[in-house]
């Protein structure tokens, strides 16, 4: 079968509810928060829809506390069918298999004062398993680099995104999930030099998620739609994550059942 991107979907949860927040304004002080939008749906609705379709491979992120039961409802809603993140750790990873996770992500936990520490990342491993572990490396792109960046986007931390360091991490897991947070929930387009080097880099499945804003049949050859775009600068080894874009989630430039049938015209 020939490799193309897909697209993954998300369920992002702030304060119970799930939302679509603008990356680069989550900070401690929440009155600087900048929210795209905000669901009457429940968490389930959407876990239900992606499980209606067959939308492998959705993450679902708790920002924030306050996001455990919301959580634990997207999982009833599709056992085995998500995975889940948002302050997991060595302690906590198993809880969340057993609620119905299919994997667990984690982010911060592998930074103590934001510095890469390998022994986390193997205790995360054997709590869990390879093959049920993702890494989040949430960046910042600081100059010509990408810096991994932890607490709510905020804090750079010692770790720079290259082949070697990312190799170092895909011996232990079995994904990586890639937020460009400066673009993060403004819809004006992917960070397409990052996804040319994960093209180069990355090892493993390995998601991208950031300012992905356009989906349609209608756009032209000479206009490519993103999910085309990064399937083309990523040669197939990179997927994609539409966030407030998406018709479900209140936006304009994406359709949810474009990209249903993008992914089910690649099986």
């Amino acid at each position: 079968m020939v490799v193309r991107s897909e697209f993954r979907p998300c369920i992002d949860l702030h304060g119970g509810e799930v939302k679509q927040i603008v990356g680069g304004t989550f900070e401690k002080d929440e009155s600087r928060l900048r929210t795209n939008f905000v669901a009457k749906h429940p968490p389930s609705y959407y876990a239900s829809l992606y499980r209606k379709h067959n939308l492998k491979g959705g993450h679902v992120i708790k920002l924030g506390p306050g996001n455990d039961a919301a959580a634990q409802e997207a999982l009833e809603a599709w056992p085995n069918g998500l995975h889940i993140g948002g302050g997991i750790h060595s302690d906590n990873a198993q809880f969340w298999i057993e609620k119905g996770a299919e994997k667990v992500i984690v982010t911060s936990y592998l930074f103590p004062d934001c510095r890469f520490s390998m022994e986390r990342l193997l205790q995360m491993e054997n709590a869990v398993g390879k093959d049920r572990l993702v890494v989040d490396i949430s960046c910042r792109r600081r100059g010509d680099d990408w810096i991994v960046a932890m607490n709510r986007w905020q804090d750079l931390t010692d770790m720079t995104l290259s082949k070697t360091t990312l190799d170092q991490v895909s011996q232990h897991c079995s994904e990586l999930l890639i937020h460009a947070a400066d673009v993060e929930g403004l819809c004006q387009g992917i960070d397409q030099q990052l996804v040319e080097r994960l093209a180069e880099w990355v090892s493993i499945p390995t998601t991208y998620a950031g300012g992905a804003r356009r989906m349609s049949y209608l756009l032209t050859l000479s206009d490519l739609e993103d999910l085309q775009l990064v399937n083309k600068l990523s040669q197939g080894k990179v997927h994609l994550t539409f966030g407030s874009a998406l018709d479900i989630f209140g936006g304009s430039g994406v359709k949810l059942e474009d990209l249903v049938h993008w992914n089910h015209s690649n099986r």
